[in-house]
């Protein structure tokens, strides 16, 4: 079933119930990631972003406990959301290249559908600023959600992350 996006090896209908015993890459995709220079994009942006993160965080949690630096807090959350939407294009075509689908591919199901919230709330943000909706601190309070359900999101990667080299792992200790 390949010609219709589901994961050729899952033998499941639907991609976001896995099993506890599979396996998150199987050797094929294990390979094309360890190949793609997608990987490495990805592990370059992840850490920028949660940089960016906590920057944009001090300053938002600044502007709402003192009132000074809107300016600020506002370019900060424009920056975080860019590079959001950077690692999340760059995420999808990473899928594309390891599972072939361009997002909700099995192994990443629900971290791909909580980072709709995510990007949902950053764009809100966005059409908050530039549409003049709201106030300051209404707009501030869709940032705080924004980076929790982040937070959230990161998390589900780390986990996935430490998943992944788990399963790398295993045959090491079988042997």
């Amino acid at each position: 079933m390949a010609g219709d996006g589901q994961h050729p090896s899952s033998g499941e209908e639907n991609p976001g119930r896995g099993t506890q015993a599979q396996a998150l890459y199987t050797p094929e995709e294990r390979r094309r990631r360890d190949e793609s220079r997608w990987t490495i994009v990805q592990g370059v942006l992840a850490p920028l972003q949660f940089l960016v993160f906590l920057i944009s965080l001090a300053l938002v949690l600044r502007y709402l406990s003192t009132g000074d630096g809107q300016v600020a807090a506002d370019l900060s959350v424009i920056v975080k959301t860019l590079v959001l939407y950077t690692i999340m294009v760059t995420g999808s075509i990473w899928e594309k290249e390891v599972f072939g689908r361009w997002l909700f591919a099995r192994p990443f199901f629900w971290e791909d559908v909580f980072s709709m919230l995510v990007l949902g709330l950053h764009t809100l943000y966005l059409v908050m600023l530039f549409g003049g909706y709201g106030s300051v601190e209404q707009r501030m309070f869709v940032a705080l959600a924004a980076y929790a359900s982040y937070v959230v999101n990161a998390g589900q990667f780390l986990l996935k992350l430490r998943a992944a080299r788990l399963q790398a792992a295993q045959p090491l200790v079988a042997a």
